[in-house]
């Protein structure tokens, strides 16, 4: 796969990290954020879908708040984080207006990947952002941390956004145009690499630390993003952020090092789905909701026709026919006592029984695999 192949995909998630995003002052480099922000409206213009992950807050804060340059203390990074978080949100809103595109920013915490309750929340509001037209800018919700600031660093982030999101491509902005077989800067024998078509424990060896005084992520972070992300059927490209316009000198034929993945976000999901998740309920359903199951389509409640198990919102669950035969298993929307409140009824019935609005859909057909 090429970078220009992997910029044609449907749905990108995109890295910024502080080091391109922020000066050494602590201000935003408004003249780059405006070229980044014309190649997303270029390639949104030719029907993408953008997620960007950005890094920067603290830096920004830092300079708002007249921290000392020295190694922060926690609380001290929090503050920044909450000073500097404004001013980031609204440095890529600005940039991006100029384009007529809206842009919603969104904080997440560790807890909100680990938790699938909230996994399918963040999930649920990145979906209908992009099915709006906006682009969702995402960043860790440093403020709230108890232990440590950081996720592990927003290439790790990133990663598991685009994940959430099932893009089918990553793109790690950073201030390396890819990965060598060892630092560039120390060593004038490394050799720049290309693809990568498998994260084997050489690849890993090739790993440094941070570069950078502003950001967090080292080579070995963005390797670790590339990981997370390859094995959920996301490509990842790794390209030097440095161009006035970086998305564009890509497709120009910047160097870069393009990961591979072995499959594809949709199989992906559905392998996990399949042999990694222990049910913890079944639903039963009519003969009309079996057909359509294997046409392609979601469950509604209509087709439940009973409820076993004690599960949670999100929870595996299996699908079976009337005669006990399992024919799918799914990631189910509601709870054990909302789905036997609502199993038979329309979905127009939802609000009426349960109080809120919530899906259509027992299990979508995106959290659906047949077995």
């Amino acid at each position: 796969m090429t970078p220009v192949e992997a910029l044609g995909k449907p749905r990108v998630t995109l890295k910024v990290g502080s080091a391109l995003l922020v000066d050494e002052d602590g201000r935003v480099r408004r003249r780059w954020l405006d070229g980044l922000a014309a190649d997303i409206a270029a390639l949104k213009a030719k029907g993408g879908q953008m997620i960007v992950v950005t890094s920067g807050a603290i830096a920004l804060g830092r300079r708002a708040l007249q921290l000392p340059k020295r190694a922060l203390r926690l609380e001290e990074k929090q503050a920044a984080a909450a000073a500097g978080q404004i001013l980031l949100a609204g440095a890529w809103a600005e940039s991006l207006n100029r384009h007529e595109i809206a842009t919603a920013q969104i904080l997440v915490t560790l807890g909100d990947t680990e938790s699938r309750r909230r996994y399918l929340n963040a999930r649920a509001t990145m979906e209908t952002l992009l099915k709006l037209g906006a682009v969702p800018v995402v960043n860790e919700n440093d403020t709230v941390a108890t232990s440590e600031i950081r996720y592990g660093d927003n290439d790790r982030l990133s990663a598991r956004v685009a994940v959430m999101v099932a893009a089918e491509t990553l793109v790690l902005l950073s201030d390396v145009d890819g990965l060598y077989t060892a630092d560039p800067l120390t060593d004038p024998l490394a050799r720049h690499i290309p693809e990568v078509s498998g994260i084997t424990a050489e690849i890993e060896a090739m790993a440094g630390g941070s570069g950078s005084d502003v950001g967090t992520g080292g080579m070995a972070s963005k390797l670790v993003a590339a990981k997370i992300a390859t094995q959920s059927g996301c490509a990842v490209v790794l390209a030097s952020g440095k161009a006035d316009r970086p998305l564009r000198a890509l497709l120009d034929g910047a160097r870069s090092t393009v990961f591979l993945a072995p499959s594809t976000p949709r199989s992906a999901k559905k392998h996990w789905l399949a042999a990694s998740l222990k049910p913890a309920g079944r639903l039963t359903v009519d003969d009309g909701a079996v057909r359509a199951l294997r046409r392609g389509s979601s469950l509604l409640p209509t087709g439940v026709t009973a409820v076993e198990g004690t599960f949670e919102r999100g929870d595996a669950v299996i699908v079976q026919t009337a005669t006990g035969i399992a024919i799918a298993k799914g990631l189910v929307a509601y709870d054990a006592a909302d789905a036997q409140v609502i199993k038979g009824r329309h979905s127009e019935a939802i609000e009426a029984l349960l109080g809120y609005r919530g899906r259509d859909e027992m299990i979508h057909r995106d959290d659906l695999v047949l077995l």
